[in-house]
């Protein structure tokens, strides 16, 4: 009978080990199924570059990449930040490529606490992580944000540190630092260069800021999510074409009419360039009814616009107000030759041949040809992912990401083996200067 409290005690102390080890999965479980909306005003806790130069969002232990798109988590694609450190929460980070410094060059940096994390390629380098005194000597710990400073724009290649209301700028070559105050600038949570622009987070605002001064100049803070997310939905107020033509988020398509107008496309809405210059912004529903948002492709033929969306053609006749041809929308691989979707379409003037990207290949197709096949299917070599592009006298415009590549002929763009000069999309497509 002696046995009897010894083993009623044993039992409740497992009943409350598994009900506590229970619990604790299920709160785990619930802490990575959590659904996070970038577009409900998130603080992000850090931004970066990848190698390829797609932005990475960091949140907790979720990750966005690019400027839309759910949420994932952090370790499905660095795995070693949650082995060393199980929260998972990325304090800064940035990605080095000062081309003269090959140790460092493309490396993705991550701070957490009082270790840094350095990857190449998505692979932690061997030895990491380390302190960060040990990498980065007199670089305080448990971080607020880091960026990136080439010396064409701070004099020597640097990094920039902020913790509170502290600055710190990292002389990568001497290790020297220097302690500054930048007055006019909030907090940062996070920072980031882009375009060769310098950007400082704070909350789900941002200003643009001197790397060096820290100056903030214009009319800032802005929001967030009009020029760094696809939110086009999360507000009815704001100025919409201010918005769609200073955006760093990728165009889906472009393309200009036969009349010179130009139509480029971004999620829920567009912008209207007409031949002189004059800029307006709708939604795409309000012109387009039918395709209501995201459009992959467009391209203009005979005073008509041949709108791709998934796997179906939709197509337009030019005018006020735009419309949908009878029996329209059509399956693209029946009117195109081609399975849907595809990445970007053009035709160049006075031809018959819609080029056809898809993937990393572009492909020709005779639009007065019966029936429409894809034919003389190359290779594109200089760009991994076109996101958009057009063609006009002046030669195909390449867009990916936040800026376009200009080549003299389709020929060029297809035989190129080197990017020629990069423009930027914002400034020199639609004016914006910000």
């Amino acid at each position: 009978m002696k046995l009897l409290p010894h083993i009623l005690l044993m039992c409740l102390a497992l009943a409350l080990a598994w009900a506590q080890g229970g619990h604790q999965t299920q709160h785990k479980h619930q802490h990575h199924a959590a659904v996070l909306d970038r577009c409900k005003g998130l603080e992000m806790d850090a931004v970066a570059e990848n190698e390829e130069g797609i932005p990475y969002f960091f949140k907790g232990d979720h990750l966005f990449k690019g400027f839309h798109g759910k949420a994932e988590l952090s370790n499905k694609s660095f795995a070693e930040l949650d082995d060393h450190h199980h929260l998972g929460h990325v304090d800064a980070a940035f990605r080095m490529h000062f081309e003269e410094d090959p140790t460092h060059h493309n490396r993705m940096f991550f701070f957490l606490d009082n270790k840094v994390f350095r990857y190449f390629q998505h692979k932690l380098e061997v030895g990491y992580p380390k302190n960060i005194s040990e990498v980065f000597p007199g670089i305080p710990n448990h971080l607020d944000a880091a960026v990136e400073c080439p010396k064409t724009e701070c004099g020597q290649d640097s990094v920039i540190f902020f913790k509170d209301n502290n600055i710190f700028h990292y002389n990568v070559k001497t290790k020297a630092v220097e302690k500054k105050a930048f007055a006019s600038m909030p907090n940062c949570t996070s920072a980031f260069r882009f375009t060769e622009h310098y950007y400082c987070f704070h909350g789900h605002q941002f200003s643009k800021f001197n790397p060096k001064t820290g100056e903030v100049h214009g009319r800032y803070p802005k929001e967030a999510r009009d020029y760094f997310m696809r939110c086009s939905k999360f507000r009815d107020g704001g100025d919409h074409l201010e918005r769609e033509r200073c955006s760093r988020v990728h165009l889906d398509a472009i393309t200009s009419d036969d009349a010179g107008n130009i139509y480029a496309f971004r999620g829920h809405h567009f912008i209207r360039k007409d031949d002189n210059d004059t800029l307006t912004s709708n939604t795409v529903e309000s012109a387009f009814k039918e395709l209501h948002s995201e459009v992959d492709a467009v391209f203009s033929y005979q005073d008509h616009l041949y709108m791709i969306k998934d796997k179906h053609l939709f197509v337009y006749k030019v005018g006020k107000p735009h419309t949908l041809l009878d029996g329209y929308p059509k399956p693209v691989k029946g009117e195109l030759g081609i399975e849907g979707p595809i990445d970007a379409a053009f035709v160049c003037q006075d031809h018959h041949i819609v080029h056809i990207i898809k993937g990393s290949f572009i492909y020709d197709v005779n639009m007065s040809a019966t029936p429409r096949v894809p034919t003389n299917k190359r290779p594109i070599s200089v760009l991994k992912k076109v996101d958009a592009a057009m063609c006009g006298p002046d030669g195909v415009k390449v867009i990916r990401g936040s800026h376009f590549y200009h080549f003299g002929s389709v020929m060029q763009f297809v035989a190129a083996r080197a990017l020629p000069e990069q423009h930027r999309v914002s400034l020199e497509l639609f004016g914006c200067d910000h």
